[in-house]
């Protein structure tokens, strides 16, 4: 088998992601698989608001289902007012589209066995969905893996397609958070992909219908991926010959042309009938908003979530871009990777919401494949080899690790500081001290290297009243630093905060805040907080405070409180 090497990555990699997908289907067995929430709920949303309640105007019947459900995130901002009254989606059609299939798959299944309310947001929906798209998936896969035969050799392929689904964000996207957008673009990619290499090769009319159809369905399901279109238009444009030859054909034979905008109109008319009949408008503004002038490169290099530092893998697909010099798309790559890139850190909000390194990318990784083949191609054939099949293996290890630690939050969805990602790394046993590093510098890694010279305990009830501690023996023997340990009994960690402040001549002089959800807090539960705080001067505090900095001053809350000074 010329191809086999591919083909048992493929199944590897299936076989990983099907792993992933049970283990996540029922992580939880009071809470079961959902899928469609957050911004899914908002590309799903036009299945079951046209075809069930026929409301997608006022959305008057989601309420007693998100009562129910829980999918909104708890304000229901997937759609927004209009001018004329109606509330309109925000989130573009075309993924409904491609849900189409197993939403009616769903629906029928719930009306033949009775087993499943049938109303478009129960199991079998969710089921779905997340298994709908790891179908699309297996797909992509085999679709990519023929448009990379057709340059790079069996082990080449087989390496680059088991590294971009297993050592990076892509199987958060595709395995677990099914629901996102990012895995259907995935396949329309690897359609375009498929379908401009066979019209370059043969210049069929089917061809070019085909990229006029995938365009305006990638245009619908983003906008943003209207980017896409640098693929056809600068493929085999690498050297004047083929040039002339392609633009010649063009001129001479009109047709693709006229095929792939009425293809391309065809594709996004049934979301400008859409805008047209909610909003009164043929085009809606959805209210994105871009920083082209002041691009946010955080996206990449931040330890907030960049691209770089949680999936560095992603560094060969760039390097890779220096080694398809030969390559019929090296233009088409390289001008399509670097202005998408350029548009995913230019958009306002960067951060992309909750998300496991830069999402926003995932859906460009089989042209970034392209790229990423070329340098592997280059290594592989190297003495280097060795060192790139340890790299690849450890790099998949991290990954997978941390896509374990970002589903238990112990990987935090938007507040990483290199601090606390150096205390994570690879710690499969993170606990309270470390999760403080997500609000606090002040941390002594080693205590067994310190000399523990103060030592207090406390109970302490914060209803309506903070602690107020005014001992001075930290100052006369010189502590430096006062490690707080708090087991608290509380009704509610959501966005509070325990707050230690440090006092002198009335004044506050620094203030500790830590916040009280983490990773292994639960409600109405003792939950315990370890954190340090690293003291001014001895002659510039007097005493300290601790309270529970929350609106929600009337919830009791009992502590058992230790601090210890070290030195």
């Amino acid at each position: 088998m010329k191809n086999k090497y591919s083909i048992l990555s493929i199944g590897i990699v299936v076989f990983i992601y099907i792993i992933t997908r049970l283990i996540y289907t029922e992580k939880n067995v009071e809470m079961p698989l959902k899928v469609t929430t957050w911004d899914a709920l908002g590309y799903y949303l036009y299945l079951p608001s046209t075809h069930l309640y026929n409301n997608d105007t006022t959305y008057t019947w989601f309420d007693s289902i998100d009562k129910k459900y829980n999918l909104s995130g708890g304000q229901f901002y997937q759609a927004t007012q209009t001018t004329n009254g109606n509330l309109a989606n925000k989130y573009l059609r075309g993924i409904s589209i491609m849900q189409m299939p197993f939403y009616t798959i769903a629906h029928l299944y719930c009306i033949v066995t009775n087993k499943y309310p049938a109303d478009g947001f129960s199991y079998p929906y969710q089921m779905a969905i997340a298994w709908g798209m790891l179908f699309y998936f297996i797909l992509s896969l085999w679709i990519l893996h023929l448009c990379l035969r057709y340059y790079y050799s069996d082990k080449v392929v087989a390496m680059c397609l088991f590294l971009i689904s297993c050592a990076t964000n892509a199987i958060q996207y595709i395995a677990i958070e099914g629901g996102q957008s990012h895995g259907y673009i995935f396949l329309l990619y690897c359609l375009m992909l498929y379908t401009t290499y066979h019209w370059h090769s043969s210049f069929r009319l089917g061809y070019a219908f085909c990229i006029g159809i995938i365009w305006g369905l990638a245009c619908i399901c983003r906008p943003t991926e209207a980017v896409m279109i640098f693929i056809p238009l600068l493929w085999n444009i690498d050297n004047k010959e083929a040039w002339k030859y392609k633009w010649n054909h063009i001129r001479k034979v009109p047709l693709n042309l006229i095929l792939v905008i009425l293809a391309t109109v065809i594709a996004i008319l049934p979301q400008l009938f859409y805008w047209k009949r909610v909003t009164g408008s043929w085009v809606y503004d959805v209210g994105s908003k871009w920083d082209f002038l002041n691009p946010h490169f955080r996206v990449l290099f931040g330890w907030e979530k960049g691209w770089f530092i949680y999936t560095p893998i992603t560094l060969l697909f760039i390097s890779g871009l220096f080694f398809i010099k030969h390559k019929p798309f090296r233009t088409a790559v390289i001008s399509f990777c670097l202005v998408n890139i350029y548009i995913i850190i230019a958009w306002h909000i960067w951060r992309y919401g909750g998300s496991y390194s830069t999402r926003a990318l995932v859906q460009s990784y089989p042209v970034f494949a392209l790229a990423f083949c070329g340098i592997l191609e280059r290594m592989i054939l190297s003495k280097y080899k060795f060192v790139l099949y340890a790299l690849g293996i450890y790099l998949t290890i991290v990954n997978l690790f941390q896509v374990y630690q970002y589903n238990q939050n112990i990987l935090h969805y938007d507040d990483m500081n290199f601090a606390y990602y150096k205390s994570i790394y690879l710690n499969p046993k993170v606990g309270a001290k470390e999760f403080s590093l997500l609000d606090n510098n002040d941390y002594v890694s080693n205590e067994s290297c310190k000399s523990i010279i103060y030592s207090k305990n406390f109970a302490h009830n914060f209803h309506n009243s903070s602690l107020l501690l005014s001992d001075s023996l930290y100052r006369k023997d010189s502590c430096e630093t006062l490690k707080i340990r708090m087991n608290l009994a509380t009704q509610d960690i959501w966005a509070r905060y325990i707050k230690f402040e440090i006092v002198h001549n009335s004044k506050v002089v620094k203030t500790t805040r830590i916040r009280m959800f983490h990773s292994f807090a639960k409600e109405n539960a003792n939950n315990e907080y370890v954190f340090f705080v690293r003291l001014p001067s001895k002659d510039s505090c007097e005493s300290f405070r601790l309270s529970i900095d929350s609106s929600k001053s009337n919830l009791p809350e009992k502590a058992i409180i230790s601090i210890q000074g070290y030195r």
